[in-house]
């Protein structure tokens, strides 16, 4: 068993990474040794790294305890970038933890140089080079001993001795390359953020602030044409917690009113309560997904108020029970039933009120067709008057259905152009009705004496 890391207390009695632990003890017999767990580790580098959203959204872990922050335009709240990298050593240190920090116009330079505690890029070890133990050993038996050293040698023999990564790493090391950082998270289009000298201890304050933070949202789409489908807000409370909420609609929206009213039904579906604790300190409101949205006149012209109340009812449901779970109906272009039609959120791009498939729903009439049908279709046992009349009675799930009405055929016919050799059975549909008052749609699969001799029947679907 060995020692997989130590704290700056353990390095100062002599202990390093690596050391075994028997010997570790026999230097330090009251030494605290915990088992090694990475997954918790890495758990804890992406907790910080969210707190550390806080500084700036470009945001970048680097395991097993590194986190890389590109603080370009972030630093307008602090007197300068070394007065926020002072602010964040102070708030880890108050979660008990120890950092190194470094400024460096590279992502490079800057985890090189508080890994190795020094202030130049020049002064970096020839471990920052990364490079295998035989190039190193190469480099140090040449006489160099840091960056500085190395280059000062020609870059073109450097590649030819010890390739072209070595090189491309050392000109990242000393800045001489522009190099970015790859973000946990999308940056946001539009965003605003609200700091608070005293942290907010109350919700509803945190919700008054959203709302202020909505209104600046607002007017910065409403310049641009656009509209929100989804909102997030951060909340950061003082003592490094981040809670979430986000809330999406089914329409390109930029009310803050409305905003704050899905926000409050969000809130209210939380299995875990919105706790402030030591309040929040800072607030921040991003608008991931934008579409475009043009000002409109409701009621006019035969309006769209019914559609804003259909939009405003969906984006209520899905924040209590998941946009995912509320669906809607896409025409597709086949004329096979089954084809016909398909099941997508409504959320999704494109959902409007339009977008339904059967009109009959909305006139009032009964539909002619099932909302829901079986796939595949379940085959019955039907017995007709004749081998190409309507159904008179059938078995269906070892139950005898006697037909008292019936309606149809209505006669689709297969796609013969999407078939090689042109073949394909027709079907014969007939909407039933059984003693009961159980509604059916059948259909017999192919035509009697012409396409096939003994067609089957099938139950395609149910009404309501």
């Amino acid at each position: 068993m060995v020692l997989a890391a130590v704290d700056a207390r353990a390095i100062a009695l002599g202990l390093a990474p690596g050391l075994r632990l028997a010997d570790a003890r026999a230097r330090v017999p009251e030494l605290a040794a915990l088992p090694c767990a990475p997954a918790q580790d890495a758990a804890l580098l992406d907790w910080l790294a969210e707190a550390c959203d806080r500084y700036t959204p470009m945001v970048a872990t680097a395991p097993p305890q590194g986190l890389l922050l590109d603080i370009t335009g972030c630093c307008h709240s602090y007197a300068s970038a070394a007065a926020l990298a002072r602010d964040a050593e102070a708030r880890l240190a108050r979660l008990g933890l120890t950092a190194r920090t470094a400024l460096a116009g590279t992502p490079e330079a800057a985890l090189a140089l508080a890994e190795f505690g020094v202030a130049e890029a020049g002064l970096l070890p020839l471990a920052a080079l990364a490079a295998e133990p035989a190039t190193e050993l190469a480099l140090r038996r040449a006489g160099l001993r840091s960056l500085t050293d190395v280059a000062r040698q020609p870059s073109p023999a450097l590649a030819a001795r010890f390739g072209a990564a070595l090189v491309e790493r050392l000109a990242r090391l000393l800045g001489q390359v522009d190099s970015r950082i790859t973000p946990r998270r999308h940056i946001a289009s539009v965003a605003a953020e609200q700091r608070f000298a005293a942290p907010l201890v109350h919700s509803e304050a945190a919700l008054a602030a959203i709302e202020a933070l909505a209104l600046r949202c607002s007017v910065t789409l409403a310049e641009r044409g656009q509209g929100g489908r989804r909102f997030a807000a951060a909340l950061f409370r003082a003592d490094g917690h981040v809670a979430h909420l986000a809330v999406s609609t089914a329409a390109p929206v930029r009310d803050p009113k409305l905003l704050i009213r899905l926000l409050r039904e969000r809130i209210g579906a939380l299995a875990d309560p919105l706790d402030p604790g030591f309040g929040y300190d800072l607030i921040r409101l991003e608008v991931p997904e934008v579409a475009p949205l043009a000002a409109s006149q409701l009621q006019l012209e035969g309006g769209s108020l019914a559609d804003a109340e259909l939009m405003a009812l969906v984006d209520r449901l899905g924040v209590r029970l998941g946009t995912g779970r509320i669906r809607r109906l896409c025409a597709g272009d086949s004329h096979i039933p089954e084809q016909a039609a398909f099941e997508l959120p409504f959320a999704s791009a494109g959902a409007s009120a339009g977008s339904a498939f059967w009109p009959s729903l909305l006139s009032g009439e009964p539909p002619s067709r099932p909302l829901k049908l079986f796939d595949p279709p379940q085959s019955i046992e039907v017995l007709a008057e004749v081998p190409d009349g309507p159904p008179r009675r059938f078995r269906w799930r070892r139950q005898v259905h006697d037909v008292v009405r019936q309606e149809g055929p209505e006669r689709i016919a297969a796609q013969w152009w999407r078939r090689a050799d042109g073949a394909g059975l027709t079907r014969d549909y007939y909407r039933v009705e059984d003693a009961a008052g159980h509604r059916f749609w059948l259909f017999r699969h192919g035509l009697y004496g012409t396409e096939k001799p003994s067609p089957g029947w099938y139950l395609h679907g149910l009404f309501a």
